[in-house]
């Protein structure tokens, strides 16, 4: 930059010199006179001083041009020496470098010397174990053909019969265990159980049963027979037309049965003929209109009835056809056991076992008072109970638990909550508890016999004894033909035939007995 600036000066002087070089020039050429002589003298000095002036600005931008080259090659000197400085430093770096590679591959070459060495020892280790493990291998054969022909037996058939005595070891061992579990587990629900049947049975108070059903109508005298067969039995036809049943009129001392499949028929009957009786006025006309009074009698007593079970439970807001259906329970029994009440009490217990299990209490109540609803139609629809009631309470807006408590309560359908199971549970406890229902003597001979002769149809028993009214059965089996897995799997098959195959009240209780006896004589 500073060579620049002296030779813009210099260019600068030799234009001055030339352009006063050049004046001068221009003058002469116009023939100055005489007397400008003078001036052309003047203007040569000052030509010569202006030469001189740009000769002394020559020599001075010479001189500062050898100052400029001075600096430059004193700048350069010193660039070459910092160059010389940096390559030597990056030279001893490179050397250091070159020396740590050098022990490093002395290193690495060591390691692999030392590595090569223990693989050969290996290697002979290896080697080594490969011919114990040979020697072995020949050793345990002659120690498996030694003991072959000890045991006289093939290595398979010792492992046959080891492994046959495991799974014996193994089967015995968890009967035991299931038998300690079940009996541990059976011991706290039956407990439990027992405390919450015993509060809630406490806590209800329900009458024994009496009699199945009115089915007889006490007449003053056996004169009133006649009188109400009528000429040619048309007093008798009337009342059997307008009633729906079957009225037997046989040897009975001063009283009529009454025959029908249907409790309420069976009870306008009654009404109307025990009024017929007292008013002693028997003919057609008279007996449609009793038989019409009787009717609407019975009808406000069914619509009574509802009102009184949703009250008496607290579970008002029904359908009134569903509260005429539990209506329709007072005049219909099961082994004595009149239904209507039973749905009552069945609802009170529900509620309790329910409150107790921490369930749902008006699910379990609701579905506790209805469980029954089908058998009011029974009669008229055909299929099980349950399920008819299940379908009816769902035609009528109930919601689904109740509906499932309805229809799973005897089986037919699975329960899909705990207030199904509780709802089951009550049925069986009001059905089940001392005084609740009663049968004839035939019918529960039969039953006795039924369950003994299931219990012998099973494979190993040897002897069965019905006990406790036939709400228990113990099974005595052959110990030499039933282990005790065996046992456990036979009462529950038994069990679950029992359920397949009869119809009882309550719960019957399986029992088999497994004994093994030694007897033994002294001489």
């Amino acid at each position: 930059m500073d060579l620049l600036v002296v030779v813009i000066i210099v260019v600068a002087a030799l234009m001055g010199a030339a352009i006063v070089g050049y004046g001068i020039y221009y003058a002469y050429r116009r023939g100055l006179t005489s007397g400008e002589q003078q001036e052309k003298e003047r203007q040569e000095l000052a030509v010569q001083s202006a030469e001189s002036q740009a000769a002394q600005i020559l020599t001075e931008a010479e001189a500062e041009v050898q100052r400029q080259q001075l600096a430059l090659r004193e700048e350069e000197v010193k660039i070459r020496n910092d160059l010389d400085a940096t390559r030597s430093r990056q030279r001893r770096d490179l050397d250091r470098s070159e020396s740590r590679l050098r022990n490093r591959q002395e290193q690495i070459d060591k390691r692999v010397d030392q590595l090569e060495s223990r693989e050969r020892k290996l290697n002979q280790r290896e080697s080594g174990l490969d011919n114990r493990a040979t020697e072995l291998e020949a050793a345990e054969q002659q120690r498996n053909d030694e003991l072959q022909r000890v045991a006289q037996m093939t290595q398979d058939e010792a492992k046959e019969l080891l492994l046959q005595e495991a799974e014996k070891n193994a089967r015995l061992e968890l009967a035991r265990t299931i038998r300690e579990v079940e009996a541990e587990t059976q011991e706290i629900a039956e407990r439990r159980a027992r405390e919450i049947i015993t509060l809630s049975v406490e806590r209800i108070a329900s009458e024994h049963v009496t009699e199945y059903s009115v089915s007889a109508v006490n007449l003053p005298s056996d004169e009133m027979k006649g009188r109400i067969i009528g000429r040619q039995g048309r007093n008798i036809r009337a009342i059997e037309q307008a009633t729906g049943v079957d009225l037997v009129v046989d040897d009975t001392p001063e009283a009529i049965l009454i025959s029908s499949f249907d409790p309420v028929r069976r009870e306008v009957a009654r009404i109307s003929l025990s009024k017929l009786v007292s008013d002693g006025r028997i003919h057609p006309a008279r007996i449609e209109k009793e038989v019409e009074r009787a009717q609407q009698e019975v009808n406000q007593v069914i619509q009574e009835a509802g009102e009184q079970a949703l009250i008496e439970t607290n579970t008002q807001g029904l359908h009134r056809e569903i509260q005429r259906l539990l209506g329709r329970l007072k005049f219909r029994t099961s082994y004595g056991q009149n239904q209507y009440y039973h749905a009552i009490e069945t609802a009170h217990l529900a509620a309790v076992i329910a409150e107790e299990l921490h369930a749902d209490v008006k699910t379990s109540r609701l579905g506790g008072l209805l469980h029954d609803l089908g058998k009011a139609v029974s009669h008229e629809i055909d299929g099980p109970h349950a399920i008819v009631g299940g379908e009816i309470a769902k035609r009528y807006g109930l919601n689904a638990k109740v509906v499932n408590c309805i229809a799973s309560h005897h089986g037919e359908v699975e329960p899909e909550s705990i207030e199904a199971v509780i709802v089951a549970a009550a049925d069986a406890i009001s059905g089940a508890r001392p005084g609740a229902r009663r049968e004839s003597l035939e019918a529960y001979i039969k039953r006795v016999t039924a369950l003994e002769d299931i219990a012998n149809s099973f494979e190993g028993v040897n002897q069965t004894f019905a006990i406790q009214a036939g709400r228990e059965i113990r099974v005595i089996v052959q110990p030499d033909e039933v282990d005790d897995l065996q046992v456990i799997e036979l009462g529950k098959n038994i069990a679950s035939k029992i359920e397949d195959n009869l119809e009882y009240p309550g719960q019957i209780r399986v029992t088999v007995i497994r004994e093994t006896r030694a007897v033994a004589h002294a001489t």
